[in-house]
């Protein structure tokens, strides 16, 4: 995201992106200066070089990257750009570190409007800024009409890990607890809502947000009975816990009942055919817990604004078959497997 501030002023409120601006010529430099660099602006990006040095600080550091294809771009509770932020800052906290840059790479489409890029890059930019992290390089293109869908982002991260801490699904053990920190599918039925808004006549915000200050008291309650922590994200639970069964030779036995889900969430599940379990989250987690921390943990979440609807859910057991198990509020049992194909494309 170089470029110098050739003293240009984009028209934001009513021009749009045109091949030009990803020439690398003036009118690059202003959408960089006139926009991003607003949106973004600190003393990394101010230097205007084609990277940022910055200081490393003790320890073992935390990368992580990502893409974001969203559709639409602006959904409730959220856009592409805080979407963006939120779930690579999450990604590097599921360590147990502490966050701390970003670069951000734009794909634009031709045509795109000044208005609505500058809307997202300052949510971009508040929501780096509420985590305590700098945007600090980047980079822009601009493709032809219909190559892009009107925006993609991609994303790094890096923070810094504390010396010793090593959360790891191969560090879970039989008997740990399974807790999440808030009600399921949240985000991929405020997108589908969207997408649907003249059929479904449900009010769903997204759960977007980051959790580095959640992460954070649930370290201190619960410090190395942690074992693994991760968002889950694209498949939802089941896809996470089964990614976890997998990496650990453990299975997991879960209540139905337990597992919190908002009526108005289930009653868009029930009528799409949806399961919960298998809806997009991007501002919930998971966490395998040793039971001797994990009331201590649970409670920690439950203090904080977002986790005030954590629950605990289940248990790790012995099983060579590695399933997640399923007691249903019926009394009966089903096997909770990985989704066979895309039920829900494009939502992060």
């Amino acid at each position: 995201m170089s470029g110098k501030d050739y003293h240009g002023k984009l028209d934001v409120e009513n021009g749009r992106v045109d091949l030009s601006h990803g020439s690398g010529g003036r009118a690059m430099a202003q959408l960089i200066s006139g926009l991003f660099h607003q949106a973004f602006g600190n003393e990394w990006l101010a230097r205007c070089n084609d990277q940022s040095a910055f200081e490393v600080a003790a320890g073992r550091m935390v990368m992580t990257t990502d893409g974001y294809v969203v559709s639409p771009l602006f959904f409730p509770g959220g856009n592409i750009g805080s979407l963006a932020v939120h779930g690579t800052i999450n990604d590097v906290v599921m360590a147990g570190a502490r966050p701390l840059y970003l670069s951000a790479s734009f794909i634009i489409e031709e045509g795109f409007r000044f208005s609505d890029l500058g809307t997202i890059a300052q949510s971009m930019g508040v929501a780096a800024r509420g985590a305590g992290v700098h945007i600090i390089t980047g980079d822009t293109k601009v493709v032809e009409r219909g190559k892009a869908d009107g925006l993609f982002i991609s994303t790094t991260g890096i923070g810094v890990l504390a010396d010793g801490l090593d959360l790891s699904a191969d560090k879970a053990r039989i008997g740990d607890r399974v807790l999440v920190s808030g009600s399921l599918g949240d985000h991929g039925v405020a997108i589908m809502s969207t997408r649907q808004n003249a059929a479904l006549q449900v009010e769903i915000v997204s759960d977007s947000a980051s959790l580095h200050d959640l992460v954070a008291v649930m370290m201190v309650a619960g410090g190395r009975g942690i074992r693994v922590m991760r968002d889950p994200t694209r498949g939802g639970l089941a896809a996470t816990l089964n990614e976890i069964a997998h990496q650990s030779g453990l299975g997991f036995r879960l209540q139905e009942t337990a597992i919190p889900v908002k009526p108005a969430v289930a009653a868009t599940c029930e009528l799409l055919g949806l399961d919960p379990i298998h809806v997009a989250n991007e501002g919930k987690l998971v966490a395998i817990v040793a039971p001797d921390v994990a009331d201590a943990v649970l409670a920690a979440m439950k203090a904080h604004p977002l986790g005030c609807d954590a629950a605990d859910i289940g248990e790790a057991v012995a099983d060579d078959h590695k399933f997640v198990q399923l007691a249903t509020s019926f009394g009966g049992g089903r096997i909770v497997d990985w989704l066979s194909g895309e039920q829900l494309p494009r939502i992060c």
